[in-house]
């Protein structure tokens, strides 16, 4: 190669490296309420502004209570009324009580008075029918009783169906959460159940809502099982702003078969309200930790025809093609799941000028983990595929 070759190299090293899956999701409220009008009537005050945050039984709006106090006033009274009917009925069975008790023991008398041939049988059979007819007179004096009582209950029905329609012209929210825009202003006549008249979305908490390859499922099902996993969310478009920490809560039932994805639900408690419904997040979820595994910078790994591979240096200083098998890239470092121990060293840069066997002039030396170093004077530049996801042997410039 026309002498030694000045090259860059880094040491391997052995980390605790998450597993994790990234993804791109969005977020969505924890629960949404439309609000409606319950009765017919004008709108006439309505308590928030557009864009509030209200809480659970906050009143929203007010819709004209007078028509709904004059119902409840009327059954009220028809109520007032049957109570008197019942009282009257049951002063009309005590007096005919008290006097078929009086036509019965009369009976009672003048059948003797007739066994004795005191009196005729005609009197004896009149009083015994005299006696008959009031206690019959009883029993419907016990039926309007019967009937009161239902009427009665019937009134307190009507009540209390009053009230509660009196209830509904004051709409409380049912929910802690943010208002959206009022479709309906203040002195309009809103219609019972038909009329959408804003929304509230819950946002503490909020779901962020994502989904994964169904390869992942089994993982996901292992962990979910021992653990509750992490998930974390950040802005798509804004790297600078910080992640939000939640739980991995919901798994969907199935998979979608048009995508092969299945979706899944984190749960983040939002307390300072960067999460937005709608807004789309960068999502991390967890897995585990994968201790003490083996890395070197992602610029020391190369891709050939027969897969990756890394240069090795020897103790001699001469390099050693050595096949590799990578897994996950963390940040600027790859993790190398066979080939390679760790504390051996590796070329980071200058890859282009090296064959199996050549000698190197060290420029420096750097840790992995990305930990690098810079190359001696007159090195030429890196070459190699940083990623571990070249084409076909080609050899080019590190790509980070």
């Amino acid at each position: 190669m026309g002498g030694d070759a000045p090259v860059t190299v880094a040491v391997a090293a052995t980390k605790d490296v998450p597993v994790e899956i990234q993804v791109i999701g969005n977020v969505e409220a924890y629960s949404t309420i439309s609000v409606k009008a319950q009765v017919t009537g004008q709108l006439t005050l309505s308590s928030f502004n557009e864009g509030d945050y209200v809480k659970k039984g906050d009143l929203l709006f007010t819709i004209d209570r007078r028509p709904l106090e004059a119902a409840l006033s009327q059954v009220t009274a028809n109520e007032a009324h049957d109570r008197a009917s019942l009282a009257q009925a049951q002063a009309n069975q005590a007096r005919d009580s008290a006097q078929a008790k009086y036509a019965d023991s009369q009976a009672t008398a003048y059948a003797q008075l007739f066994q004795d041939k005191v009196v005729s049988r005609d009197q004896a059979d009149q009083l015994r029918a005299n006696a008959e007819a009031a206690k019959q007179l009883v029993a419907a004096d016990q039926a309007a009783i019967e009937s009161a009582k239902a009427a009665i209950g019937a009134s307190q029905a009507a009540v209390e169906n009053a009230k509660v329609q009196l209830s509904y012209t004051e709409i409380r929210s049912p929910i802690n959460g943010r208002t959206g825009s009022v479709a309906v202003k203040q002195g309009n006549i809103v219609m019972a159940n038909s009329m959408e008249m804003c929304t509230i979305n819950e946002i503490e908490p909020i779901y962020v809502t994502f989904a994964v390859p169904e390869a992942q499922l089994p993982a996901i099902k292992q962990y979910m099982a021992e653990r509750k996993l992490p998930v974390r969310a950040r802005p798509q478009d804004d790297s600078n702003a910080g992640e939000e920490n939640g739980t991995l809560t919901f798994v969907d039932n199935a998979v979608d078969m048009t995508t092969g994805t299945i979706k899944l639900k984190g749960t983040f408690a939002n307390q300072d309200r960067k999460l937005w419904p709608g807004q789309f997040v960068r999502v991390t979820l967890r897995l585990t930790t994968t201790p003490n595994a083996v890395t070197v910078p992602n610029e020391a790994v190369m891709t050939g025809q027969n897969g990756s591979y890394v240069y090795v240096v020897k103790p001699d200083r001469s390099v050693e093609n050595r096949a590799v098998t990578t897994g996950a890239r963390v940040n600027q470092d790859m993790v190398i799941e066979k080939g390679l121990e760790a504390g051996e060293t590796v070329v980071k840069e200058g890859q282009l000028r090296l064959a199996p066997g050549s000698k190197v002039i060290i420029g420096g030396r750097g840790a992995g983990g990305g930990a690098g170093s810079s190359a001696a004077p007159g090195a030429s530049p890196a070459g190699g595929k940083g990623t571990g996801e070249g084409r076909g042997g080609r050899k080019g410039r590190p790509q980070n």
